[in-house]
């Protein structure tokens, strides 16, 4: 009888999902989804004016309450882009996308 292989430690599912190429999408998710959900540590005071919706092929999808925040912004995308990315020590997003 064949003993199944016991592995010699056993991994975290962080380590388990940061580990596998299998697993590059969920990575890719995670990642996506990271920006969101970190959004208003990078820029507390802009939860009143700005909601990030989505991050989709490294674009940051951002709604703004109008257009004169939409050119606000705009102004500023570069800022954002270096904030972000510095936040996560990873080029996590390229493009703004701002709607109104």
């Amino acid at each position: 009888m064949v003993k199944p292989h016991m592995p010699e430690k056993f991994l975290s599912m962080a380590e388990i999902i940061k580990s596998d190429p299998g697993l590059a999408g969920i990575r890719k998710v995670i990642k996506e989804s990271d920006v969101i959900i970190n959004f208003y540590k990078i820029f507390p005071d802009w939860e009143k004016v700005v909601t990030p919706k989505k991050v989709e092929k490294k674009v940051l999808h951002l709604k703004v309450e109008n257009a004169a925040w939409r050119n606000e912004l705009k102004f500023k995308e570069e800022l954002i882009l270096r904030k972000v990315n510095k936040f996560f020590n990873d080029e996590r997003i390229k493009w703004i996308k701002l709607t109104a």
